[in-house]
């Protein structure tokens, strides 16, 4: 019984964690395609010392935080495959002080009212074409950053419950063998007994 629901939140957890995952190959996506119309327009997308543009921080920070998502995915399926329990920690950790981050964010943009102030000024403009997009469709984007921050929630919470059924056992606690004599291969061939008569041996005739 505890085989099949470990084997059911596994890929529950799975499928959940591929959705963090599309997010951030969305992300991805999206940067290239900023990259690509600040390389047209400006031509230099890494500025050097003494350019007249400032780095595209926008850019920068959409693109870090795709890759984020997709190892952080990454890291979910591995830690969903083996059940181990180091890389369920490490999963829970990570999701965990993304949901932190994305929290602060989400603070100071509600209770802060010049938190434009605390972001640098983007040359490239995307930044203001994104914050414009959000509040035009404001209901779209508010129920699109809730649905995320439920998948990241609900990850956490699988990989707690796969973390407390623990590993796979090829055994079960019902069989009566003493666990220090269980084979190391689960298939083990026992060698067969050859049952024969008894050698013995010769006798000396002193």
């Amino acid at each position: 019984m505890v085989r099949v629901v470990r084997s059911c939140v596994q890929s529950i957890l799975k499928l959940v964690n591929s959705i963090i995952g599309m997010v951030g190959t969305a992300m991805i996506l999206y940067a290239i395609w900023l990259i690509r119309v600040w390389q047209r327009e400006i031509g230099d997308f890494f500025p050097f010392e003494g350019s007249d543009y400032a780095a595209p921080w926008f850019i920068y920070t959409f693109l870090g935080l795709g890759v984020t998502l997709c190892v952080i995915t990454c890291s979910g399926h591995i830690a969903a495959e083996t059940a181990n329990g180091c890389c369920l920690y490490f999963y829970m950790a990570f999701t965990f002080l993304l949901l932190m981050l994305e929290a602060a964010v989400t603070t100071d943009v509600f209770l802060n009212n010049d938190w434009e102030e605390d972001f640098p000024v983007d040359p490239s403009g995307s930044f203001n074409k994104f914050k414009n997009f959000i509040r035009s469709n404001f209901e779209f984007c508010k129920w699109i950053g809730f649905s995320v921050v439920s998948v990241q929630g609900l990850c956490i919470l699988l990989a707690m419950i796969l973390k407390a059924l623990g590993p796979h056992q090829y055994y079960e606690s019902d069989d009566d063998i003493d666990p220090a004599r269980v084979p190391l291969l689960k298939n083990a061939v026992h060698p067969p007994y050859v049952v024969g008569s008894p050698a013995y041996g010769s006798h000396s005739n002193a």
